[in-house]
């Protein structure tokens, strides 16, 4: 019987979705196949750690399957509220925390909920790719900065974008760079955005990731940056969460207030039992977090030896995050680069996905097994060296 239900329609996508597809970097790769290696992937190859599994069984089982307050569930809103007092040196608040679904719907909500059609929105590239698709949806406008040769900022081509900018937004550690902003960036950051009078989303997704000597630097202890900073956050990376779709935004009262309001509207509530996990994984996972940390930094050790080994790349060392993101001279765009790659076996991420100057470089993610990163840099080699 012939369904009037698969009858096409007279539609055209909202303008919001057609912004995206005219201007959206993300690319859709073609389903990883069992013979392809695949350093693609920014997902930890880590199991959730048992403790965190068992806490959001026991939650189900103690009957915790009703919608959650909007904003989060009580005892996870205060003890992140704790965590975030700790990183800032100041006292945050519960009303100061969103309990989102994942970074995703943190970074979603955060720019909703500040940008205007026509507002000016300062990216660095390359960069994440889905900041510029939000800022799009938004109606707003992305001015990407180009970094430095080495892939950190140039702060002079910063604070001359962020004149008049409504926005800045940002992730670190990079993806996909690896890159970890010093002390002395964020403190001119902060000294640049006080000036311009910009608002700021500091994405730090992998803020447990750094694999230098020094420190790592939150948005959070800037003094400059407070007040005007939505702190975005997610379980994803840390403790091997991404499937669980939990994160969290911090910042001033009004600013949570107006992200919630469009939080809410697009996905009310994040499951109650996956709250009381998260709550798990903040207090008794911090072992957990170290041991795939240390088993990260050999990985890291691994795929940098095995880069700096290939002739035609160029490796601007990684300090955290897990990516590595090499430059090849080879004159093929990196789409077309990721596509001769497949051909022998190795699915990795063209730079152009991440804006303009990532083009000729590609992206690998050592969150895979040393042999998975081993079997796919001999495959990377075999590819480039096709091309001499």
């Amino acid at each position: 019987m012939h369904s009037q239900q698969n009858e096409t329609t007279d539609f055209t996508a909202a303008e919001a979705v057609l912004r995206i597809e005219r201007t959206s970097l993300r690319v859709q790769q073609p389903a990883t196949t069992a013979e392809m290696i695949s350093l693609a992937v920014g997902e930890p190859d880590f199991a959730t750690p048992p403790r965190i599994i068992q806490a959001a069984a026991d939650a189900l089982t103690q009957g915790l399957t009703h919608y959650s307050p909007q904003r989060g569930e009580k005892p996870l809103c205060e003890a992140l509220a704790k965590r975030v007092s700790a990183q800032s040196g100041v006292d945050v608040s519960a009303n100061e925390i969103l309990v989102t679904h994942g970074g995703t719907g943190g970074l979603s909500a955060a720019i909703l909920s500040i940008v205007n059609p026509g507002d000016r929105v300062v990216i660095p590239d390359p960069t994440y790719s889905l900041y510029a698709d939000l800022v799009n949806m938004a109606g707003g406008i992305c001015v990407p900065v180009p970094s430095r040769d080495d892939l950190h900022w140039d702060m002079a081509a910063l604070a001359e974008a962020m004149q008049g900018a409504r926005l800045f937004v940002f992730c670190n550690p990079s993806n996909p760079t690896g890159i970890v902003h010093s002390r002395e960036e964020m403190q001119a950051l902060g000294d640049i955005v006080k000036e311009s009078n910009t608002l700021v989303i500091a994405d730090e997704a992998y803020s447990d990731l750094v694999f230098t000597d020094k420190p790592f630097t939150s948005a959070l202890e800037i003094p400059a940056l407070r007040g005007r900073t939505l702190y975005c956050q997610t379980f994803s990376k840390s403790y091997a969460m991404t499937g669980w779709r939990i994160g969290y935004l911090a910042g001033p009262a009004k600013m949570i207030a107006a992200a919630a309001r469009v939080h809410n509207s697009v996905n009310s509530s994040v499951n109650t039992a996956v709250q009381y996990a998260a709550l798990t994984a903040l207090e008794e996972c911090e072992s957990d977090v170290r041991a795939m940390h240390a088993v990260y930094a050999e990985r890291r050790a691994l795929m940098i030896a095995g880069l700096n080994d290939i002739p035609g790349l160029t490796l601007n060392e990684p300090e955290g995050a897990f990516y590595c993101f090499p430059s090849y001279r080879a004159q093929v765009s990196s789409v077309e680069m990721v596509g001769i790659l497949r051909s022998f076996g190795i699915a990795v991420r063209p730079g152009s996905e991440f804006g303009a100057a990532g083009e000729s470089h590609i992206r690998l993610s050592y969150a895979a097994s040393k042999e998975v990163i081993a079997e796919g840099l001999v495959r990377l080699k075999q590819g480039l060296a096709s091309l001499s």
